[in-house]
């Protein structure tokens, strides 16, 4: 897939913003995945206080999938090896952030792949978050185009491998999880029931 004239235009349109809006795009696509992070801390302290384990082992799966995404990201970069779009298309715009070192292939897109499958990962142990998180990787995605370090195929493809994945590896996971957390709550270990809340065993 040739997307290097979609990109091109993108990264046009990036160099001919306004300083405020690179400014944003650079800080959001650097330090934006700490956002998700975030999330996955809120859902599980939220699932401590559920009765039942199945919500707790979502918001535990949700992080754990999401490592899964990367790592199948990684290995199908490592069998790819799709040089960076900001030393590959000539002519296009400077990138905005430094273009990462050879090597350090281009498809898919890591952050991409990360984004696609927290957003999917969260939306399944909470159903309304779908309406912060799926905006919010696709900002991801497309801020990795913006600053000129992937092609729009590169993040496309990071955000429906990490979709995929989470949307798989949630409902296998969410089973045993529980398995482990309803043992876990009934064991009245100190540590064991502050990680998953008292539950039913607990509560009067």
């Amino acid at each position: 897939m040739d997307s290097s004239g979609l990109y091109r235009d993108i990264t046009d349109s990036a160099r001919s913003a306004p300083g405020w809006v690179r400014s944003a795009f650079e800080v959001w696509t650097e330090y934006g995945l700490l956002l998700f992070g975030l999330l996955f801390i809120a859902v599980w302290w939220r699932a401590r206080a559920e009765a039942g384990p199945r919500a707790l082992a979502l918001a535990v799966a949700a992080p754990l999938a999401t490592a899964l995404a990367y790592v199948a990201s990684e290995l199908v970069k490592s069998a790819v090896d799709e040089e960076r779009p900001c030393r590959a298309v000539a002519g296009a715009a400077a990138p905005l952030v430094a273009c990462p070192a050879p090597g350090d292939w281009s498809f898919p897109s890591n952050h991409s792949a990360i984004a696609g499958a927290a957003a999917v990962a969260l939306a399944l142990a909470v159903r309304r978050l779908a309406l912060l998180t799926v905006p919010l990787a696709v900002l991801m995605a497309f801020s990795r185009v913006f600053v000129g370090v992937h092609y729009p195929h590169d993040v496309l493809a990071g955000l429906l491998l990490g979709g995929a994945l989470a949307a798989l590896a949630v409902p296998a996971l969410t089973g045993p999880i529980s398995t482990i957390t309803t043992a876990m709550r009934a064991s009245g270990g100190r540590a064991a029931v502050w990680f998953t809340g008292p539950g039913p065993a607990r509560q009067p």
